[in-house]
């Protein structure tokens, strides 16, 4: 089969197409021939390396794993032994995790949390996105409890985790939402159910004196005191991309201060990706799709994923 493959860490040319053996699911794993596929940020982190703890879990000198891709929808091609909810034929959508694999025409997933059925009225690129951003959103959002009517600020709107969040707070939580993005992006974050538009370039949210309940940085970008102020007393404060520094803040404020920060690590929980296919289905979700790109064009995707210019998410097309 035919695989995007990475043998040392580097640039995104590091990157290269081969021909590689196909995978066999093992019994508790299901074979999807892969259509679509992402490329999201653990993706080109591992790649790179970047943070350098990625070299303790992937090799020091070498990566151990040379087929990235998290994110993939697709159809199942064969199951294990032991796989009773699928079965071949099937259209799925999902996440590999950590063992990756998803940049090859097909990949061996298990059959737990982690693979859907794809919604019926989106595509396979479209399907795609659905697991790493909609988890992350569902994640955050719920630790916010957020309450219908409650405003909620979502700073990098624009971004994947920033396009789902923004859907899945105002259609499923009933959130008032507002979202801060650049000016050439208002359109689009408008179109998708943004109650209000902020353009960063220009305004600066935090001195426009409205206080939110919640406000979620979904890019690490937003200013840790500058987000605190623009905050109602009890309001919280979602930090999806938090460094050590940001978390050990947020952890001190949430034990002095008025509002309470959140950060970590985004865990999927059982029933979360049948959740977002109802959502899609129901037209309350729908991926932003900024880009899209072959697997042979897979090195260009890295690049511009990594670029910090990326709009909604990008989409590699495996199988036509």
């Amino acid at each position: 089969m035919k695989a995007a493959v990475y043998r040392a860490y580097g640039p995104p040319d590091v990157l290269g197409i081969e021909d590689v053996p196909k995978p066999r699911p093992g019994a508790d794993q299901v074979l999807v021939r892969v259509h679509a596929s992402t490329v999201i940020a653990p993706d080109w982190r591992f790649r790179k390396p970047e943070p350098f703890l990625i070299r303790a879990m992937n090799g020091l000198s070498r990566p151990k794993i040379n087929i990235l891709g998290m994110e993939l929808a697709g159809v199942v091609e064969a199951v294990g032994a032991n796989v009773k909810r699928f079965a071949a034929g099937d259209e799925v959508f999902g996440s590999a995790g950590t063992k990756f694999g998803a940049h090859a025409e097909y990949v061996c997933v298990a059959a737990g949390k982690g693979l859907e059925r794809k919604p019926a009225n989106l595509s396979f690129e479209e399907a795609a996105p659905l697991s790493y951003a909609g988890v992350t959103a569902l994640h955050f959002l719920r630790q916010a409890n957020i309450k219908p009517r409650r405003r909620v600020l979502i700073y990098g709107a624009s971004g994947a985790v920033g396009t789902a969040s923004l859907q899945i707070a105002k259609n499923h939580f009933g959130a008032h939402v507002t979202g801060v993005c650049s000016g050439a992006n208002l359109d689009m974050v408008r179109s998708i159910g943004a109650d209000e538009v902020i353009d960063y370039t220009k305004d600066d949210f935090a001195a426009r004196g409205e206080h939110y309940d919640v406000i979620m940085d979904t890019v690490g970008k937003s200013g840790f005191s500058h987000s605190l102020r623009a905050l109602k007393r009890g309001g919280i404060y979602l930090l999806v991309a938090a460094g050590p520094g940001e978390m050990l803040a947020g952890a001190w404020v949430s034990m002095t201060g008025r509002v309470s920060v959140i950060s970590g690590v985004a865990l999927g929980k059982e029933g979360d990706l049948a959740l977002l296919r109802v959502l899609a289905e129901s037209g309350k979700l729908k991926p932003v799709i900024g880009r899209r790109y072959s697997l042979d064009q897979i090195a260009e995707a890295h690049g511009y994923a990594e670029s910090g210019r990326k709009v909604g998410n990008v989409a590699v097309t495996v199988i036509g």
